[in-house]
């Protein structure tokens, strides 16, 4: 596991009080003491760096610099061969206390892999105020149906409510909902076959520790999102991409890996391995569509070769020009696919709720598990979500969407040929929140380019996320940044290649 690093500040709303007759380095050197000695910040916690402790304090570096050296005359903070600063786990900590946990040492002990700096960097940034964020995977506050929302509160406020524990699956009036509302989309789901979960991250940690053996093979595209979370390879999973082309996922190098994982997954008796991740309607994060062709390719392959197919439908209802083709779902007659659906996307990302529909003894096995993490969803948004498909919120509010999305896809794609025409291409997505941009001028680092954008305040998300080789492509958004923020951004990332490039040539 990779070492604990805090640049990322954590506390950055503190700051000295420069009225108070204190100096700042004593009040600055007084808070890091608190933190040491009350254990947050415990033996072998790196500290932020100074520059990002000064620009978050609003001090010089000098003044940093002299309170830090303050600590380290008192033994409570070293600095370390190869750079940066850390809580002494000897020393002071020796002194105080006879047996000092070591917190830091043990956070590295656990199995579940820790997200990549340049992820973890984004999570942190994107609550700033002033950031423009033009990878950001979700909804703009003003795309979502905040009125119908309070009119289900008003609703919820005036019938007694489930304040109790749900049944193991969720609740049966969602399920019941779900299940019409599936069919609209041509999916035949009965309540039985649903297993309601906080969010596609939980049904993927739950198929991920309950249906798939340690060592065993998941398939995926590649580029996917899959990449940039650790849900399967914590849990012992070995993730193998296949290329994609304009039609989806490459049939034949899915063949080819699908004989390979058999081979080492042992004799091939246990038909549900491997098991294939795609996103097959508005892919993230290339934004493509998988054509009916291919899909018909792939539930004929999956028919003579044995493997399951868990298919994520996040974004399929997010169409802009017209539908996509069925789910895969839709054309399962075996119970060979699982199907992920979730509100996050096209609702509300923080209402935490989605569904995963298939075999009932798969559904079943999957809720016993969920009830020994978390005992069950949220009841109170369990019976928003009710509401949300029962009283037709959920077919107007997408009839009014789309059109929404469409504009801030066409408009980004206009600033793009305005900006970036001669020395990036990409492909018109039909649908979903994303543009997978490639930079066709070199030399370029797509690591140096986030670094350089986040200095202006500009988030973007580097492909070699979501492809640990890519070197050319990022992911924009235009379902997140305003109108404005979306032209401010583009000019930024514009500027900082050509910055890039004319000094790798110099």
């Amino acid at each position: 596991m990779r070492p604990e690093h805090s640049d990322l500040y954590s506390d950055h709303n503190w700051k000295p009080n420069p009225a108070l007759a204190m100096p700042l380095y004593r009040q600055i050197a007084d808070y890091i003491r608190q933190k040491i000695t009350t254990g947050e910040w415990s033996a072998g916690y790196r500290l932020p760096s100074q520059r990002t402790m000064a620009a978050s304090m609003d001090v010089n570096r000098s003044t940093v610099v002299t309170a830090l050296d303050h600590l380290t005359a008192a033994g409570m903070i070293e600095g370390r061969h190869g750079g940066g600063t850390y809580v002494c786990g000897s020393g002071w900590h020796s002194m105080a206390h006879t047996s000092m946990p070591n917190w830091s040492e043990a956070a590295q002990e656990g199995w579940y892999y820790p997200n990549l700096p340049e992820i973890q960097q984004i999570n942190q940034t994107e609550f700033q105020p002033d950031i423009i964020r033009l990878g950001t995977g979700e909804l703009a506050p003003e795309l979502l149906p905040h009125k119908a929302f309070n009119e289900i509160l008003r609703t919820l406020s005036n019938r007694p409510h489930t304040l109790n524990y749900i049944e193991p699956q969720g609740s049966l009036e969602l399920r019941e909902a779900l299940s019409a509302h599936l069919q609209t989309t041509g999916i035949p789901a009965s309540p039985d076959s649903i297993l309601i979960v906080s969010g596609s991250l939980q049904a993927l940690h739950l198929i991920s520790v309950g249906l798939l053996p340690r060592g065993s093979s998941v398939l995926l595209e590649k580029p996917s999102y899959l990449y940039s979370i650790h849900a399967f390879q914590s849990a012992g999973l070995k993730l193998s991409g296949i290329p994609m082309d304009e039609e989806g996922v490459h049939i034949g190098h899915l063949e080819r890996a699908i004989q390979t994982a058999k081979k080492m997954n042992g004799d091939g008796h246990n038909e549900s391995f491997p098991m294939l991740y795609t996103i097959p309607s508005f892919h993230n994060p290339t934004g493509n569509a998988m054509s009916s062709r291919r899909r018909e390719e792939l539930m004929t392959l999956a028919r003579s070769s044995g493997i399951s197919i868990l298919e994520d439908g996040a974004y399929q209802e997010l169409w802009l020009d017209h539908p996509p083709p069925p789910s895969l779902k839709s054309l399962d007659q075996e119970g060979r696919v699982l199907h992920l659906g979730t509100l996050s996307k096209a609702v509300s990302p923080g209402l935490r709720l989605g569904w995963l529909v298939g075999p009932v003894p798969v559904i079943r096995r999957l809720a016993d598990i969920k009830m020994q993490t978390d005992y069950g969803t949220s009841s109170l948004a369990q019976e928003a979500a009710t509401l949300w498909f029962a009283d037709g919120h959920h077919a107007s509010h997408m009839e009014w969407l789309r059109p929404e999305l469409q504009r801030r896809r066409d408009f980004m794609l206009d600033l793009l040929q305005h900006y970036l025409h001669d020395i990036a291409r990409w492909t018109t997505p039909e649908g979903g929140f994303y543009i997978w941009l490639q930079f066709t001028i070199e030399p370029l680092s797509i690591r140096r380019l986030f670094h350089a954008c986040l200095e202006e305040k500009v988030l973007i998300h580097p492909g070699y996320l979501y492809d640990r080789l890519d070197a050319s492509h990022i992911r924009l958004s235009y379902a997140y940044a305003s109108q404005d923020e979306m032209e401010r951004g583009l000019i930024c990332l514009a500027q900082a290649v050509r910055r890039l490039t004319t000094a790798s040539l110099l």
